[in-house]
């Protein structure tokens, strides 16, 4: 038993001196471990450490070289500065000694001469250095007084503008007109289209009906014909009577209304800008231009608009506001007549301003606003500058409106040249020619000949999009009264 015991506890020494000496071991090897980590640690900050020196040593040898760049730039620098230097002070040194020597002379000559002569050389070098000084201030008065000029000009045509604010006034080539009811369009076109037909060749007018509910629109590139034609519809249904004979009587009241609408608003318009004592036939070719454009822009509010801006800046200037108003507002009205008269609508509205009693001032103005004739007045040069400020803002004006307008016409003229043609309306926007010709004058063949004819002369003489179809009517009446 005591043998057990003993075996025993040598063998738990056995195993505590075991685990001793692995817990030991496990130590050491730690310990080994860490110090191996810590040497690697160690190892790589020096590495960092060395290439942080070695790239700092490199930043200073860089920073060597470029000091040493830079110390023999400047040293060039200052060697060729003092080269200039050496040159300019011996250029400056040839140049004093040229002037000693001239000056030598100049005493020498000076000398030499007597006291009046000395005195008159001495007057003419002053008086050529004046006359230096004076042109060089002159030049300088000219260019500070132009610049002042233009920034006054610009001020004085911006506040104009500013002020004067309108509309845009181009125009349509065509009106609606609403009728009451969609039952009305089938009375318009009538029986066979007998009345639509009747209207549209009394007036020269498209009547269109489309499919829009309660509308009917009216196509013509003469506005004084679709107006004549809106208001003739009008009438026509309310009253309600269309046929031929009521379309007839109502054309006659509708041109005879249209005549006083005309000196209804050439008199609204020198209401409007504070022109009075025109004499009445200038007051109706006022009234006249409401319906005429140029270049799409309607040429009575054009005028309106033209004297408002030749007021304001006549105003600003100091001049005469009421000629200047006035002359801008009659500037244009040569194109009311330009059609019938022959010549340039300045020099024509001038001729009718004379006639009907109009200043000397007013007339130069009207005939010199697109330069044909010298401005006499300073007004007259304002009239000018207001007619292009007018035109010439953004969206006043189109121009292929106005071309549009000369081509339709000048198919109508043509085909009013032929003999026996009573009436010839451009339809369809250029498209199609209807013409009325005498019946006592032409016959059915002759009609024929005389479509064809117009024809080829357009072919000959025009230039045009597409086709234009020619259709001539000839239509015989037989009219009695019973009494």
């Amino acid at each position: 038993m005591g043998e057990s015991l003993v075996i025993v506890a040598l063998l738990l020494a056995c195993l505590i001196a075991l685990l001793l000496i692995w817990v030991a071991r496990r130590d050491a090897n730690e310990v080994r471990r860490r110090a191996a980590e810590e040497a690697s640690e160690a190892r790589k900050e020096l590495q960092r450490q060395s290439a942080d020196v070695e790239q700092r040593l490199e930043r200073i040898a860089e920073r060597e070289e470029r000091f040493e760049a830079d110390r023999e730039r400047v040293r060039t620098r200052q060697e060729d500065r003092e080269e200039q230097l050496a040159a300019r002070k011996q250029e400056l040194d040839s140049l004093q000694q040229e002037f000693e020597n001239r000056l030598r002379g100049e005493l020498a000559r000076i000398a030499q001469l007597s006291l009046e002569e000395a005195r008159e050389e001495i007057t003419e070098r002053i008086r050529g250095e004046v006359e230096r000084e004076n042109r060089a201030l002159i030049r300088q008065s000219e260019r500070t007084a132009k610049a002042e000029a233009e920034h006054r000009a610009t001020a004085i045509l911006t506040t104009a503008m500013q002020r004067v604010a309108v509309p845009t006034s181009a125009q349509s080539i065509v009106t609606m007109v609403n009728l009451p009811s969609e039952e009305m369009k089938g009375r318009i076109i009538g029986k066979e289209g007998r009345n639509i037909r009747t209207f549209e060749t009394i007036t020269g007018v498209n009547v269109v009906i489309d499919e829009t509910p309660t509308t009917v629109l009216l196509s013509c590139f003469d506005p004084e014909r679709r107006e004549i034609a809106r208001d003739m519809l009008e009438a026509l249904v309310a009253d309600g009577r269309i046929h031929p004979e009521r379309i007839e009587s109502a054309h006659r009241e509708a041109s005879e209304r249209a005549q006083q609408r005309t000196i209804e608003a050439g008199q609204k318009a020198a209401d409007e800008v504070g022109v009075s004592g025109l004499a009445p036939d200038l007051i109706r070719t006022l009234g006249a231009l409401r319906l005429r454009t140029s270049f799409g822009q309607n040429v009575l509010a054009h005028m309106v608009e033209s004297s408002y801006l030749a007021a304001l800046i006549a105003a600003e200037v100091g001049l005469d506001v009421d000629l200047a108003r006035r002359a801008a507002f009659l500037h244009d009205i040569g194109k009311a007549l330009s059609h019938e008269i022959e010549g340039t609508h300045a020099l024509i509205g001038a001729d009718l301003a004379r006639r009907h009693g109009e200043s000397q001032a007013v007339v130069n103005a009207i005939a010199a606003h697109h330069d044909e004739v010298p401005a006499e007045t300073l007004e007259a040069v304002v009239v000018q500058i207001a007619d292009a400020i007018s035109a010439a803002r953004p969206g006043a004006r189109r121009e292929e409106l106005d071309q549009y307008v000369e081509r339709v016409d000048r198919l109508e003229k043509l085909a009013e040249e032929h003999p026996g043609v009573e009436r010839a309306f451009a339809m369809n926007a250029g498209r199609e020619v209807r013409i009325a010709v005498q019946p006592e004058q032409v016959d059915d063949a002759a009609a024929e000949s005389l479509a064809r004819d117009i024809a080829q002369r357009i072919e000959k003489e025009m230039t045009y999009p597409g086709q234009v179809k020619v259709v001539v009517t000839r239509e015989t009446r037989a009219t009695a009264t019973a009494s």
